[in-house]
């Protein structure tokens, strides 16, 4: 009787220890999951709290089901094209931000567009600071914004991930404004491949910082709405031209592309 209740008790103690450890195994994970701060952009179910925008369609006319969830992913897709045909759009939430970071996790798939653009090859774009949609004109391909500019490569060239994008904005980088409409990175990374890459875009005050896949490539600062644009000059008030918060918008370019998470912390 002793035996077996020794026994008895080195088997309780044995897988309470298990136990214990899967607890302890399963702990990082849960605390990455919830991690304190960060809220979730995109439910993984539908499109809810995202508006669409397609050139020459009125807001939230999805043509051709262009945006699409699918197995918890959201999904930019244009396999119900006859063409492209310079048919430019977005997804935007539904809230704009100021003082944020914010991490997407994306993969490009598949083949462009018929009739895409020359550049259109593997092409799209995070964009922030944006006007809202319900504010663009009814053939204005892009909002006014700052785009953190989506590059993919073709499994032999360089083609660098990140760069700035300013449609109807400038920045300044390195202590002078932009020249040209996009700004390589300067650290230079290229994805070749339908893998997933993690991007982020810190947003403080008026100092912008680009990621990819934890590594900073570029900062940037003091974003302004451009006198010289034509719809960029519509947006500055009173000759205030500061551009210190706005929308969060993911591209439309004619390439098929995925995102699985869509994340911001708020500062």
């Amino acid at each position: 009787m002793k035996q077996f209740r020794f026994v008895q008790k080195v088997f309780i103690l044995g897988i309470t220890l298990m136990l214990f450890m899967n607890c302890q195994s399963h702990q990082p994970a849960e605390q990455e999951k919830d991690s304190p701060g960060w809220t979730s952009l995109f439910n993984g179910d539908d499109l809810e709290g995202w508006t669409i925008r397609i050139v020459g369609r009125a807001l939230n006319e999805n043509f051709g089901n262009t945006f699409r969830v699918e197995n918890g992913i959201m999904k930019i897709r244009y396999d119900q094209y006859d063409s492209f045909d310079q048919q430019f759009g977005a997804i935007h939430y539904n809230q704009p931000f100021t003082n944020y970071r914010l991490k997407v996790e994306y993969r490009f798939v598949g083949e462009t567009a018929p009739g895409a653009p020359e550049w259109g090859f593997r092409d799209s774009g995070v964009q922030f600071h944006g006007q809202s949609p319900q504010s663009m004109k009814p053939d204005q391909p892009f909002p006014v914004c700052l785009e953190y500019n989506l590059h993919g490569g073709n499994g032999t060239d360089e083609r660098p991930n990140g760069q700035i994008c300013v449609p109807g904005t400038t920045v300044e980088i390195a202590g002078a404004r932009n020249t040209s409409f996009c700004t390589p990175p300067e650290v230079k990374r290229t994805f070749h491949g339908d893998q997933w890459v993690s991007l982020e875009i810190d947003v403080q005050d008026t100092v912008m910082t680009h990621f990819v896949n934890g590594e900073k490539i570029l900062t940037y600062s003091n974003p302004r709405y451009d006198a010289q644009h034509a719809y960029g000059k519509t947006l500055i008030q009173n000759g205030n031209d500061r551009i210190t918060s706005g929308y969060i918008s993911l591209q439309s370019n004619s390439h098929p592309i995925d995102f699985r998470k869509i994340e911001i912390k708020e500062y």
